[in-house]
């Protein structure tokens, strides 16, 4: 018998929330992996620069203009890129970032300006010399927001059988106990041996428990079931995630708080992010390799042309695999993840003709650097 792709490796069961609680605060997983990237971005950045005698207080100074340039810039980014339409109607909601919404390529747009900004006002050198360095970090920090975007259920891929596949259980429980919390106390999601074949995709199965308030009687759990099943089933395809077969029932266990079980497929995903993440892990390790063990870094604009080309490129494939961000996207043959890489890619071979072409370029170390 052939087994498919997805019975082949692994299926991963997101089922574990945006955060941890602390107190009465929740440290979401994207926050972590946010200030990761800026962690290791620093430390990395801190060895160039004690390697090439730059002064510490050079790095400080970098590191403000970077984090203030990424966050603008990506949620600029955001809204004018991706949903301008929205914003425009309600502009007092674009600095609240916090509500998610962020587009690395206007991140990608503000950092170059950002360090344009920081060879003129700190460095007094050209800006390739930084843009070498940074995009080594930048890569590395891709690849710890997309992991950030994996654990947050965002920016997933389309349906399909493949060899490692997620299943977005936390997005319909949080619908669950937002529009019935009420009468919902907790909803669990218990792993089912084997799949269910349907139109082609296999569904990994679940036995979904529902845990009901003490004022929620049978009857009325039963009704509200109905509505449920309607709200969940007629979500937009991007954001369905689970299937209700047709020959389940829901039923109650006795003995209180009211429980109840029915079983429920999964829709399995393309972990696009994950993909990504590993992409940009790759890319991290060849631009730090070329730093460290060739001349690239005497080779103006080489590392940051690799970069666009790499990132930019990757990004265009993988977007193939991923649902749509925003309505605008649907009717487009490229979506505009796609249509914003293939000029930075353009850029990319640019500068990297251009890297290869020029002489040879070493900066002497500063003298006295601060510690």
């Amino acid at each position: 018998m052939m087994h498919t792709a997805s019975e082949v490796l692994a299926t991963l069961n997101w089922d574990f929330g945006k955060g941890i609680p602390i107190g009465g605060y929740t440290l979401r997983f994207y926050q972590i992996f946010f200030a990761l990237g800026f962690v290791t971005g620093y430390r990395l950045m801190l060895g160039f620069f004690k390697k090439e005698g730059i002064p510490q207080d050079w790095l400080d100074r970098l590191l403000t203009y970077m984090v203030i340039a990424t966050i603008i810039g990506a949620r600029l980014g955001h809204v004018f890129f991706y949903q301008w339409d929205y914003y425009k109607l309600h502009p007092d909601e674009i600095l609240k970032v916090w509500e998610g919404g962020l587009a690395s390529h206007g991140a990608a747009i503000a950092i170059v300006i950002a360090l344009i900004w920081f060879s003129r006002k700190v460095s007094k050198r050209s800006p390739l010399w930084i843009l070498d360095r940074v995009v080594i970090t930048v890569a590395l920090a891709g690849c710890f927001i997309r992991l950030g975007n994996w654990f947050n259920s965002e920016i997933y891929g389309k349906p399909g059988n493949s060899a490692i596949e997620t299943v977005y259980l936390d997005l319909p429980r949080q619908d669950l106990l937002r529009y019935w919390d009420k009468s919902i106390e907790s909803v669990a999601f218990v792993p089912l041996e084997g799949k269910a074949e349907r139109n082609g995709l296999n569904h990994p199965r679940y036995t979904l428990e529902f845990t009901y308030t003490a004022e929620t009687s049978q009857e009325a759990a039963a009704l509200e079931f109905a509505d449920q099943v309607r709200f969940l089933s007629n979500r937009a395809e991007e954001d369905r995630q689970l299937v209700f077969p047709d020959q389940a029932e829901l039923v109650f266990a006795e003995g209180t708080p009211l429980k109840a079980s029915i079983e429920v497929w999964g829709i399995p995903r393309h972990p696009t992010q994950l993909i990504e993440a590993f992409g940009y892990l790759m890319i991290f390790f060849l631009l730090w390799y070329l730093y460290e063990r060739t001349s690239a870094p005497t080779r103006q604009g080489l590392l940051f042309g690799l970069f666009l080309v790499t990132v930019f490129g990757y990004r265009y494939a993988v977007e193939f695999f991923k649902v749509v961000q925003v309505e605008a996207e649907k009717d487009m043959a490229l979506n505009l993840g796609q249509s914003l890489s293939i000029p930075l890619v353009a850029v990319g071979l640019i500068f990297v003709i251009r890297a290869l072409r020029s002489p040879a370029m070493v900066y002497p170390p500063i003298q006295n650097p601060t510690e």
